[in-house]
């Protein structure tokens, strides 16, 4: 690791980690471009890359700008913002399992968006503002009831909490459904999966703008929130305001699962492999922000080409389920031999 000055300001420079991240951009970039090529029409990845270059016959732009390129983009971007989302709330709580998918914000937005699929019959604006306000209400509850005047948030109850809730609107989602009449329980059911199919530019650019606001207040403290994992007492000794810094994080993480959820549904354990890899890549100790980014946005890439290329086609979120399920036990078990 080196330390670069200049103009007062000073950036650590870490050869591997900035190697890792250039690896994940680059896989991200090769699945998204094979994710455009596929389909009914394939079209072969040179003539993709001509194509975002400005070049190409206008029937292959068409086809590749209109209809597949936002699919590919927003999934690079929902995996982009679930993997930081996923590394903030495990670094504030300590925590492997801290992911959003397991403490209750990604069922608490999915819950906002089924009130409005199946409660007040909204459209695709009202389903992610929907979203949006049950990721961010159930946030707000769980910090709440976490928070202890004097110790502020601890991450074990923070975890703990967030658990009980996810299992509570996990049950209320369960009884929405089957309350619902037999389409619209299909509708809600195939949207709680997590899908990229019939993805426009109406959700990638709202997205991309979520993420353009959040990612630099979730990355700019980065270090306070490695610091933060000395233990809170050690972080304040190094002069980490650690209430607030944490609260600002947490806010930071739920408007990008909020963002993220609301352009692909609840897409599930990308949020929480994604920073645990990260940190094996990296060989890094502390909060991998950014490569935890980039290994969302290259797994939920690579998810969506598998389940474009299996025999049946199955919604992005039934691979990460899969895929996450295996990496939830191995991480389960690892942690008992340890």
């Amino acid at each position: 690791m080196r330390v670069i000055r200049a103009a007062g300001v000073s950036l650590r420079w870490e050869p591997r980690t900035a190697a890792v991240c250039g690896v994940l951009a680059g896989v991200a970039a090769c699945a998204a471009v094979l994710v455009v090529g596929s389909g009914e029409f394939p079209i072969a990845p040179p003539d993709v890359v001509r194509v975002l270059l400005g070049e190409g016959d206008q029937a292959t732009a068409f086809i590749v700008t209109t209809l597949r390129l936002p699919r590919a983009v927003t999934g690079l971007l929902a995996g982009f913002a679930l993997g930081l989302a996923g590394a903030i709330f495990q670094s504030i709580s300590r925590n492997p399992l801290g992911s959003p998918d397991l403490i209750g914000f990604t069922t608490g937005s999915a819950t906002g968006a089924l009130l409005q699929i199946l409660v007040f019959g909204g459209g695709a604006v009202a389903i992610a503002a929907g979203s949006v306000a049950g990721a961010v209400l159930t946030a707000l509850a769980v910090y709440v009831a976490a928070y202890r005047r004097g110790s502020g948030v601890h991450g074990m109850r923070l975890v703990l909490i967030g658990v009980a809730a996810a299992a509570m609107l996990e049950a209320l989602n369960s009884y929405l459904i089957t309350r619902a009449e037999l389409r619209e329980a299909y509708e809600a059911a195939f949207w709680l999966t997590g899908s990229l199919n019939g993805r426009d530019w109406d959700q990638a650019v709202p997205l991309a703008l979520a993420l353009a606001a959040l990612a630099p207040a979730a990355l700019l403290p980065a270090r306070p929130l490695g610091m933060g994992e000395l233990g809170d007492d050690a972080a304040r000794a190094l002069g980490v305001p650690v209430q607030r810094t944490r609260a600002l994080l947490t806010a930071a993480g739920v408007g990008l699962v909020a963002a993220a959820t609301a352009a692909a549904g609840p897409v599930p354990f990308v949020a929480l492999a994604a920073p645990q890899l990260a940190r094996r890549l990296t060989r890094r100790p502390g909060a991998q922000l950014l490569p935890a980014a980039l290994t969302g946005a290259a797994l939920l890439a690579s998810a969506d080409l598998v389940s474009l290329h299996l025999p049946v086609a199955v919604p992005v979120g039934v691979v990460t389920g899969v895929l996450g399920g295996a990496y939830l036990a191995w991480l389960l078990a690892a942690a008992g031999r340890r």
